[in-house]
């Protein structure tokens, strides 16, 4: 039973992908009430499977594998399509089918009336599939299956306003970007089964002291640069803040909950492999994340479009993660991801209320005063924001304080002190979105102010859960036990060891209570800066504008690295490409074209019977293809899923020949 139900799991999102997907390849044969509840539904029940396989691991933590199939073979290379149920998976599980959930219900008010509704349902659930796939595989085949599907899925609703120039760039930006970080991590895929000619995680993990130092650090640098482009760190984080062309649910799931916080999983899951190269721990996967952490914050502080500021925030805790990892607090980085899933999807969803109560707003020059218009919104949206800035005993208090406890007790003081640094520009850049949002004097439109209104219940209901997820999301990192000794790393111990970490610290000393009080003062700072700025002294953050014009410029523009990649890759490509069309048609194309001519000339020197005869059977060949040909553009649509059934109608027709070939065979 057990291994049915871990199937069941990424079984039920990929039902619901196949059956609304033909009814949008088929023209919406049934109604969009149909589509989404069969949606949320899948993801529901996944959620409850995954609580069940909880469970399950609860009692009995020895990692289990479930193979579904024999996938494919050759030589020494043997790979099942199979999933490895462990303590880190059942985290991911949870966090993934229940966040989803969550964000799937919220859909189903925010992108009422859209045209693409049940398009758009059928790329989220292939998205859950994929990310599903990503944390359940037992073997780097399927991790890498869903690793790219996940960025398909990116691709796919990124783009989803598809008739938008700025969506259709941002979409293929990130696609761009990730085939970048996805070429180091094959490249590491291979490494793994050129030094342990399997690709199962059990096989290698047991096998990696084997290793020599320069090999393992090669594979980690590798899956680094996986995991950079992924969780967009520093060089490769261009694509996340433009990817929030896409609507605002898409941006609560896959860039803010779960796909990006693939490469912090990935880092965890192979962290025998960073063990045996620990200068790549700490000053590749530490250093880039304590860089990126406050790179993103300042950048933050001028943003004024409120889910811009959401997408550098996003980078930024990622950011935190990636540090944890660095100092070996892999649980840590488990427990922040966890909690950053709950605050900040709230954070994204109660940005897309107010957006929906604004009538597509997002300048928040153009807000304020709206915690009177949409108190509910206001309010889950305050939770979110003292969460993330790490206010006491909220979800993001607890778990950002471990990582920099980690950072701090084990002599990495400039991790820590970029680390604390990021975290006030955090509670500071998160206060002011939060006054000139909702407070300060009305800056609406007339024509928006007469149409504010609190979202429907179907949208405000999933943003009260997580705000409750919110404000108690930490408590699992130290209940029962105290710091480090509570269920949550409790739970994963099994998988990731503890590495010796604050809890030791707290035997002797008091040292992990002073670092508390100074995360805490951090979070008071930045959150009294600006109360001062925004509400107590409205016009100084102009005048310090004009002041410190070259700084504001700089971040404002975010440090002109997206002009510098343009200027060094793009243009110079473009360069490149025009040089080659040039050969191609001066070149190549002239010699087929000179071919011709002396063809024609040949011709018209030829005798009669050559003309007639020759030609005009030419001619009956040329007038039967062109009469084929026009009987065959008919199936040239130009409607990409006319191609996709014929494609799925040719693949089924394939299989079913082979099937075919395989009995006769085996009956001769």
């Amino acid at each position: 039973m057990f291994d049915q139900i871990v199937i069941l799991i990424p079984l039920l999102p990929l039902i619901a992908v196949l059956i609304n997907g033909l009814n949008v390849m088929l023209g919406r044969r049934y109604p969009d009430g149909i589509a989404h509840r069969l949606a949320w539904g899948s993801v529901l029940l996944s959620f409850v499977c995954a609580l069940w396989v909880f469970q399950q691991v609860l009692r009995d933590p020895t990692p289990r594998t479930v193979v579904v199939y024999r996938w494919f073979f050759g030589g020494d290379l043997q790979v099942n399509m199979g999933f490895l149920i462990d303590s880190l998976t059942c985290v991911m599980l949870l966090v993934v089918t229940g966040v989803g959930f969550l964000i799937h219900v919220y859909s189903v008010g925010y992108m009422h009336g859209e045209e693409g509704f049940a398009r758009f349902f059928t790329y989220m659930n292939l998205f859950m599939v994929s990310m599903l796939l990503l944390v359940m595989g037992n073997n780097y085949a399927v991790l890498f299956i869903g690793w790219e599907g996940v960025g398909l899925c990116s691709y796919l609703l990124i783009g989803y306003y598809y008739d938008r120039v700025s969506a259709a760039q941002a979409a293929t930006k990130a696609f761009v970007v990730n085939r970048i970080g996805d070429a180091g991590f094959l490249i590491a895929i291979f490494l793994v089964f050129a030094n342990f000619q399997t690709l199962d995680y059990e096989q290698v993990f047991a096998q990696a002291d084997k290793l020599t130092s320069g090999t393992a650090a090669a594979i980690a640098i590798c899956l680094l640069i996986g995991a950079v482009g992924k969780s967009a760190q520093l060089p490769l984080h261009t694509w996340l803040p433009d990817a929030m062309e896409g609507p605002t649910p898409v941006s609560a799931l896959i860039h803010a909950a779960t796909m990006v916080t693939a490469g912090v999983y990935m880092v965890v899951r192979n962290h025998a492999i960073y063990d045996l190269a620990p200068n790549v721990l700490l000053f590749g996967v530490g250093g880039i994340g304590a860089v990126t952490a406050l790179f993103a914050a300042t950048i933050g502080l001028v943003q004024t479009d409120i889910k811009r500021v959401l997408a550098y925030s996003t980078v930024s805790q990622l950011g935190f993660m990636f540090l944890a990892c660095g100092v070996g607090a892999y649980a840590a980085a488990i427990f922040h991801l966890v909690t950053h899933a709950f605050f900040k999807a709230l954070l994204f969803l109660s940005a897309g209320s107010v957006i929906h109560a604004l009538s597509g707003e997002q300048d928040i020059r153009k807000m304020g005063r709206l915690w009177k218009s949409i108190p509910v919104t206001h309010w889950v949206f305050l939770t979110g924001t003292a969460a993330i800035a790490g206010f006491p005993f909220l979800s993001g208090w607890w778990s950002k304080d471990e990582i920099l406890g980690h950072a701090f007790i084990h002599g990495h003081y400039v991790l820590w002190l970029l680390g604390a640094v990021a975290a006030f520009c955090t509670a500071f850049y998160m206060s002011r979105l939060l006054y000139l949002t909702f407070y300060g004097p009305p800056r609406v439109d007339e024509h928006a102010a007469h149409h504010i209104h609190e979202s429907p219940p179907v949208m405000l209901a999933p943003l009260m859960v997580l705000a409750f997820l919110a404000v108690i999301g930490g408590l699992i990192g130290v209940i029962p036990g105290g710091l480090e000794n509570g269920a949550f790393h409790q739970f994963l111990r099994p998988v990731v060891s503890l590495r010796g970490g604050t809890a030791e610290a707290h035997e002797t000393t008091m040292l992990p209570y002073i670092l508390m009080a100074v995360s805490t003062l951090i979070a008071f700072g930045g959150w009294l800066t600006a109360h001062y700025f925004y509400q107590l002294r409205p016009a100084l953050p102009e005048r310090l504008r004009h002041r410190l014009s070259a700084a504001y410029t700089l971040l404002l523009n975010k440090y002109w690295v997206d002009e510098i990649y343009d200027k060094m890759f793009v243009q110079s490509s473009n360069t490149g490409g025009r040089a080659l069309d040039a050969v191609d048609t001066g070149v190549l194309d002239g010699a087929v074209v000179g071919v011709g001519r002396l063809t024609e000339m040949g011709a018209e020197g030829s005798t009669w019977i050559e003309k007639y005869v020759i030609y005009g059977g030419l001619n009956i060949i040329g007038y039967s293809n062109h009469l084929g040909a026009r009987i065959l553009r008919k199936l040239q649509s130009g409607l990409v899923h006319h191609y996709a059934t014929i494609l799925v109608a040719g693949f089924v027709i394939l299989v079913n020949l082979i099937l075919l070939f395989l009995w006769l065979g085996s009956g001769s």
